[in-house]
């Protein structure tokens, strides 16, 4: 049977086994500019796993353009690391690309020793907090040159093509819009004049490396900036790349200013992908869907339906390396997705870490944490089939080691359902089912129902035991607290309790956030109705906005500190804190809840007293570990670990990643 995302194609005169890129993105792996060993053989894992092409970077094209973190070309002392890692993704089967990008005002100061970034005019960044200098226009020639001559690096370190970022708001993308370029020269004014400074970066590329050096372009399908460049414009502009060199088109969407979210976990799968189909009826040459592409299933509809050419599959690659392999052999069961959490990967670029990844925590680490088959398998008990449970017993089964693993509740993924719970957090409860068919995959024996306790840990014997066993979550000391109309979030979550027409959520964290937006949504349009709805023309579409926003509830969160959601991650937490706005639900932040009352909430805020009115009372204050085990096994002498909630509740990410380590140190 013909398989759209298994048949090969051209990008130029460069042949692809396949329609799989794996696009470039900023990894942080790199330290002076320099290729190491880590960022080697992450790509390394990901060119074995069958990707058709890898494209890496973004790389420097001069001192001005990047961070250390960044892969460097803007000198010649580089190339040795270039050409390591052209040869290294080579050797893995797949062909090969640099993605060239100049950061213009997104840069820092901080990490160009003190000097202002650079951009076409002195505008500030919201990303940075910092006003840009304007380029001259004997600089802007410079900056040209500086990519062609990247351009010639890549080439000559044994890459099969370049790619140029000419999208999300750096140095390209700022000439294009209005809203960062207001120059009156031949460079600013008229989309014409716009689009010279991209238009000539391509033409000066193409003759530094010749017409037959494959070129791509990553461009924008729609900037999402209020006042800036929208479908159509950018649109010309595809056309235009094309005609100056252009091999292909990857479509991007978005700026990192943007206040539309785009790679977080509420972000369908491939919504994106009509602006690729949209430019791809403008031009002749491949173009790329990108965002959120992270199942064989939705690339393969966005191939036949004539979306796109080829898929961009990043996060979904480095959640997953094997996932085009897997898919080719018909083994997508055992495919680990990419949630979309951004959790590992652009949470840590913030904090100025290497990528990592809560679905993978072999990511980075790829080399150091190679499958040992051992020699000297272990009986191996894993009690609690949650997310550190599942991770550690995958971890030991692939080593070789025989484990078994216990849940008392009837399904596994601890709290995974419950984080997937929430409207737009669905992701959450896929890893749960990944998870499950991993251990299928590894032959983990599973049994449900079953309460492990002294006598059959006594019976069972085990090597090593691996406590899983969770959290539960805090009752916290106030008074009226066991009133009836008084449930805990996790119920609310698991559907085994409803609330009210009026609530009260007290604590403002990741948990209570979430629980809020779930009841918000509650008694608004669904998706399917808001469709047909807006099909036929049967509302105004600010009535549809009204009915897809306003619920059947009134709630109110509670929270003792001055803000909400503080334990998100900073790639998801703004677009949390914007549906807390747009689902009408009220903050009450820094406010101490004095009591529980028969009719609401009574809690003090400012100095004043009040009663915030509810007819249920939710709480949402936190998680205590649960490990009524660990002593037990130190009496009989078993070997044991705490991992996940048992040994101190943490996030999701904590989890999997003790339960790797643990299931791992096993030998």
């Amino acid at each position: 049977m013909h398989d759209p995302l298994f048949t090969p194609v051209k990008i130029g005169k460069l042949s692809l086994k396949n329609r799989i890129l794996m696009p470039a993105m900023h990894m942080n792996m790199c330290r002076n500019f320099i290729v190491t060993d880590q960022l080697a053989e992450f790509y390394a894992e990901r060119a074995r796993g069958g990707a058709g092409l890898i494209s890496v970077g973004y790389a420097t094209v001069d001192e001005l353009s990047g961070q250390p973190g960044n892969i460097g070309a803007h000198d010649d002392r580089f190339l040795p690391g270039l050409t390591r890692l052209a040869e290294t993704i080579k050797t893995g089967g797949a062909a090969t690309c640099v993605q060239l990008n100049h950061a213009g005002r997104y840069n820092h100061s901080f990490f160009l020793g003190g000097k202002k970034p650079v951009a076409p005019s002195p505008l500030p960044s919201r990303l940075t907090k910092e006003i840009p200098r304007e380029l001259e226009e004997t600089e802007i020639a410079q900056v040209i040159e500086h990519f062609a001559a990247a351009a010639r690096r890549v080439q000559q370190a044994g890459f099969d093509a370049v790619e140029l970022l000419a999208g999300t708001g750096y140095l390209i993308s700022e000439f294009l819009s209005p809203l960062t370029n207001q120059r009156q020269d031949a460079y600013g004014g008229s989309l014409e004049n716009r689009m010279r400074f991209g238009l000539e970066v391509v033409a000066a590329v193409k003759q530094a490396t010749g017409k037959d050096y494959p070129l791509l372009l990553r461009i924008n399908g729609n900037d999402f900036m209020p006042g800036g460049i929208g479908r159509e414009e950018l649109q010309i502009f595809a056309e235009k790349l094309v005609a100056a060199g252009a091999d292909a088109l990857c479509i991007n969407v978005g700026w990192h200013e943007a206040q539309i979210p785009q790679i977080v976990t509420k972000v369908p799968r491939g919504v994106f992908a009509y602006l690729a189909r949209d430019i791809r009826k403008q031009v002749a040459v491949p173009v790329i869907a990108s965002h959120r592409i992270n199942d064989p299933t939705i690339a393969r509809q966005l191939l036949a339906e004539g979306f796109c050419d080829l898929v961009a599959m990043g996060r979904a690659l480095i959640a997953d390396p094997q996932l085009p392999n897997k898919a080719r052999e018909g083994r997508e069961a055992e495919i680990v997705h990419c949630i979309a959490c951004a959790q590992g990967c652009f949470d840590n670029l913030f904090k100025m870490k290497a990528v990592e990844c809560l679905c993978n925590p072999r990511v980075g680490r790829e080399a150091k944490t190679p499958v040992k088959p051992t020699a000297t398998p272990q009986q191996l008990l894993v009690v609690g089939g949650g997310a550190a449970g599942m991770s550690a017993a995958i971890a030991a089964a692939e080593q070789g080691h025989v484990v078994t693993l216990y849940e008392r509740s009837g399904q596994l993924g601890g709290q995974l359902p419950l984080a997937g719970a929430p409207p737009g957090r669905e992701e959450f409860s896929v890893l749960a089912e990944d998870l499950c068919r991993q251990l299928a995959a590894h032959q983990v024996k599973t049994l449900l129902n079953v309460e492990v306790d002294g006598a059959l840990l006594q019976q069972l014997k085990p090597d090593r035991l691996i406590l899983a066993t969770g959290g539960q979550p805090v009752t916290p000391p106030i008074p009226g607290v066991d009133l009836p109309h008084v449930v805990q979030a996790w119920e609310l979550l698991a559907g085994t309790a409803s609330a009210g027409q009026q609530v009260a959520i007290i604590g403002g964290g990741a948990v209570g956030v979430e629980t809020a937006l779930l009841l918000a949504e509650q008694g608004t349009l669904s998706a399917e109705e808001l469709k047909f709805l807006l099909v036929h023309q049967a509302e105004k579409p600010e009535e549809l906005y009204r009915l897809a926003t306003c619920g059947s509830k009134q709630i109110t969160l509670i929270e003792m500190i001055d803000k909400l959601g503080s334990n998100f991650g900073r790639s998801t937490r703004w677009g949390m804190l914007q549906d807390i706005k747009r689902y009408a639900v009220e903050p009450r932040t820094e406010a101490k809840v004095l009591e529980i009352t028969p009719t609401g909430v009574r809690i003090e805020q400012d100095g004043q007293q009040s009663e915030v009115a509810a007819d249920t009372v939710v709480l949402a204050v936190g998680t205590s570990a649960y490990n009524p085990l660990q002593k037990i096994a130190a009496e009989l002498q078993i070997p044991c670990q705490l991992v996940g909630d048992a040994q101190q509740p943490a996030m999701v990410f904590d989890a999997i990643h003790q339960g790797f380590a643990a299931g791992r140190e096993i030998t």
